[in-house]
This record gives C-alpha cells, sequence and structure tokens, in this order.
C-alpha cells in the first residue's frame, strides 16, 4: 500500500522501517533536511529489535509535504500532540478524497487536523482516527537509527467522522492490524495513556529528576506508592469513558505491568522490556519536556475538560494539572487542549454526538 510516514520523531522512524519492512511503499516526509539527510542519501534506517540489527530500504524519503501525501491511501503521523496545530495548518490544502490519516495517540487530534482542513477550504472525505498510545517503545540511537523495545499488539482506534469507521479501519488495519475498532475519535482521545502514566512519574519523582544527572521514572522512578496513584487517576479516565457510554475494555494502565491476565497495548512484558533497554534512563527538564507538556499540559486537560463537560469528577487529574502550573509557573488549563479552547465546551452531548459522527 502507499503509506505516507509523517515526522522526524522517535515513532516516525520505527514507523517509516517497520511499514517499509512489511512490505508497504512509504513516502518519509520531514522538515528538517539536515537532520533527514543521511536517510535522503542512504535510503535506508538501520533498526534494532528483537529480531536483530538491520538495514531497511525506505522507497521515497522526502522534504516536500505535497507530495508526500498526494495519493497515499494512509498517512501515519506519530508526532507528539504539541506538533498538531502547526502541521494540520500545513497538511490541510493536501487532503485527498478516501485518505485515512492516522495519530497514534492523538490526544483529540484529529479534531484539531479535521478543523484545519475545513477552515482552510478543503472539503475532501479524508478520516481522522486515532488510538491510545504510539505503536512503538523506540528511541534513535543516531540520524538514522532507531532501536525498537516493543510494538503494540492492541491499538484501540476510533475516527472521525465516526461514520467513515469501518471503511476506514479497515484500510487502516492493512498497515496495523493491531487496530481494534472503537466508536469514534474522543473515545480514541480517551484511551490515551501518556497522559495517565507519565504526569504522576514525573511529578511524584521530581526531586530525583532535578537533583540527579539522569533518571529513569520507568525503573527506580515507579515504586507502589506511584503505581498506586496511576491506577487512582485511570479510574477516573474509565468513569469517564463509561459516563460518556463507552464500550470496555478500557484498557486500564494497571494491565501494563502484570505478566498474567489481560494483554495491555504493548502486550505482555513490555514494561520489563522498557526497563530493560535503559533507553529511557534520561535527563529530564521539568519546565520543558514533553511530559510535562504534551502529556500534563494537553493530555490531562482534554481530560479534565471533558469531566468537566460531562459533570464526571476528575480529581487526581485536576490536581495534578495544578501542581503542573505550579512547577511550571503556568496555567496549564487556560493553555491546554480544552473543550473550551476547541471552541465545542457548549454542544449538547446530542450535538456532540453528531459532530462526532458526521464531522464538522
Amino acid at each position: 500500500m502507499e503509506v505516507a510516514v509523517l515526522g522526524g520523531g522517535h515513532g516516525c522512524y520505527a514507523a517509516a522501517a517497520e511499514l517499509s519492512e512489511n512490505g508497504h511503499t512509504v513516502r518519509f516526509w520531514r522538515r528538517d533536511a539536515d537532520g533527514l539527510a543521511p536517510v535522503l542519501e542512504s535510503g535506508v534506517i538501520r533498526v534494532k529489535d528483537f529480531r536483530g540489527e538491520r538495514d531497511v530500504a525506505v522507497a521515497t524519503p522526502t522534504t516536500d509535504l505535497g507530495s508526500a501525501i498526494d495519493g497515499a491511501r494512509v498517512i501515519v503521523i506519530p508526532l507528539p500532540a504539541t506538533t498538531q496545530e502547526s502541521l494540520a495548518k500545513n497538511c490541510a490544502p493536501y487532503w485527498q478524497d478516501g485518505q485515512v490519516v492516522f495519530l497514534p495517540p492523538g490526544t483529540f487530534g484529529s479534531y484539531i487536523y479535521l478543523k484545519a482542513a475545513r477552515d482552510a477550504g478543503n472539503n475532501a472525505d479524508v478520516t481522522f482516527c486515532e488510538t491510545g498510545t504510539l505503536p512503538y517503545l523506540a528511541r534513535k540511537h543516531g540520524p538514522n537509527y532507531v532501536v525498537v523495545s516493543g510494538y503494540g499488539k492492541h491499538l484501540p482506534t476510533g475516527c472521525l467522522p465516526a461514520k467513515n469507521s469501518s471503511t476506514a479501519l479497515a484500510k487502516l488495519a492493512e498497515v496495523y492490524p493491531a487496530i481494534r475498532p472503537i466508536e469514534d475519535a474522543l473515545s480514541g482521545a480517551l484511551m490515551n495513556a501518556g497522559g495517565i502514566i507519565h504526569p504522576p512519574l514525573i511529578m511524584m519523582n521530581a526531586g530525583p529528576l532535578e537533583h540527579f544527572e539522569s533518571w529513569d521514572i520507568h525503573n527506580e522512578g515507579t515504586q507502589p506508592a506511584i503505581r498506586r496513584t496511576t491506577d487512582a487517576m485511570d479510574a477516573e479516565r474509565m468513569r469517564l469513558r463509561e459516563a460518556l457510554g463507552y464500550a470496555g475494555p478500557h484498557y486500564p494502565l494497571a494491565d501494563h505491568y502484570t505478566k498474567e491476565g489481560t494483554e495491555w497495548m504493548y502486550g505482555r512484558g513490555a514494561h520489563e522490556s522498557l526497563t530493560d533497554s535503559g533507553d529511557w534512563r534520561e535527563h529530564i527538564v521539568l519546565t520543558e519536556h514533553r511530559y510535562m507538556l504534551e502529556d500534563t499540559r494537553l493530555g490531562l486537560s482534554i481530560l479534565s475538560s471533558v469531566g468537566k463537560w460531562a459533570s464526571v469528577p476528575t480529581p487526581l487529574v485536576n490536581g495534578f494539572l495544578a501542581i503542573a502550573s505550579a512547577i511550571t509557573s503556568r496555567d496549564l488549563y487556560a493553555e491546554g487542549r480544552t473543550l473550551e479552547n476547541l471552541g465545542i465546551a457548549n454542544l449538547s452531548r446530542s450535538e456532540m454526538q453528531q459532530m462526532l459522527v458526521e464531522g464538522i
């Protein structure tokens, strides 16, 4: 299949390599020509995973966004949510009828992308889909070298407009067989694990993070008190899903840490693979890291605002957002991805449902 992968992050390199290796014809776009130069020159990405180390040929590395999108049946954008507003505007003129755009994870970015297209006068019948996590536990170790510690095994994915879900998810499943259909894009946004796992890990480890040169929040930073806290905050997320009528499974984060029972999005043993890799032992600046500016500022604010809109209490979500605002000296709810800032907080439940099904 003709597939475009947009972006230069860890997950983007992992996606370009995996999808190429799986037989798809991949256009791999990155804005930064200097950063992409090693792939442009060699035509390969070097990958290391459980199968070993190897070079994977990528069909079309490019810095031309329009040519990357033109004619692609599926476009994968595994970038942080902090990139979505600017990239959505850049992509808006290029979308074409029948295309499926995959945002793993989305943080309700599907709405951002669809609104940008409509604001640009592009009324193409394109479907934006989002899931709860990146399909890869990955870190780049060089300009064209990525190490993948784990692959997604269950990717609960919802679409905007949801009326296109059947066709869009069938096409997307040809690229990612781990796709698990769910109701709509808001359901997909409420599967996002980043806002649950990372804010407690960085804020409850704030002392070590600011004291030590490097610290692994997933290894020595994941202690029983923090695990109890993430489970309690995840319960708020699941209660919110249930209150909105979204069906299970809700993929509780607790399953990520167990070796038995129900598989989580990365399957069993993923947490151990992550900590064993050593790739997450890093220097984290609390006021600058994406765990704060993406998972907290955007991830928690969407949960908080949807809870407010649906009259579902989210005290831990709100509490961590308040602590994060104190740490950064910024009002992260006011800056965040809220229904208010998206301009849809005044929709009734029936109006919201109609928008999710029919689109904008």
